[in-house]
């Protein structure tokens, strides 16, 4: 699932030059984008559940840096190629919200993912005897008590991580 590979240690330069890269690199040149990235990107050790955010009223990126430590380089040049297309759009005065058409379109364009990969890890995983269902839980619970949601068939602890 994750791979081991050398993690580059990013300065505050460093990642904003990375973020302005990838803004010149793969929104540069589309029809309809006319900015390239002039505002800050950096990194919050503070967010917890998000791989990154845009700011709309500082036009800022944050970047989680627990997320590339998890997924990498790969990971996270993903995530600046999201925050971008959310960036792009909304200073050209275009919709930027993940339902939008025109946000949709321009991350197919540059090959960017609607979603970031979980950061949540699972503690347990159940399986059902009948139908073979994976169950994945952070917290341990009764076998006994619960059944399979799918068949009500029986739940057993599979492996715990």
């Amino acid at each position: 699932m994750e791979k081991q590979q050398e993690l580059i240690s990013f300065s505050g330069e460093d990642l904003q030059n990375l973020v302005q890269k990838i803004s010149r690199d793969f929104f540069e040149g589309l029809p309809y984008i006319k900015t390239t990235f002039k505002h800050s990107a950096y990194f919050n050790n503070r967010l917890r559940t998000t791989a990154g955010r845009y700011f709309i009223n500082q036009g800022n990126i944050e970047l989680n840096p627990k997320y590339y430590e998890k997924y990498g380089l790969e990971g996270l040049i993903s995530t600046i190629k999201h925050e971008l297309a959310h960036y792009h759009l909304h200073q050209m005065g275009l919709p930027y919200k993940h339902r939008d058409k025109e946000f949709i379109a321009l991350v197919k364009i540059v090959n960017a993912p609607m979603h970031a990969k979980p950061m949540r890890q699972y503690k347990y995983v159940y399986t059902c005897s009948t139908c073979g269902v994976s169950f994945h839980r952070m917290k341990k619970i009764n076998t006994n008590k619960y059944r399979c949601g799918k068949c009500k068939g029986t739940i057993t602890l599979k492996e715990t991580v």
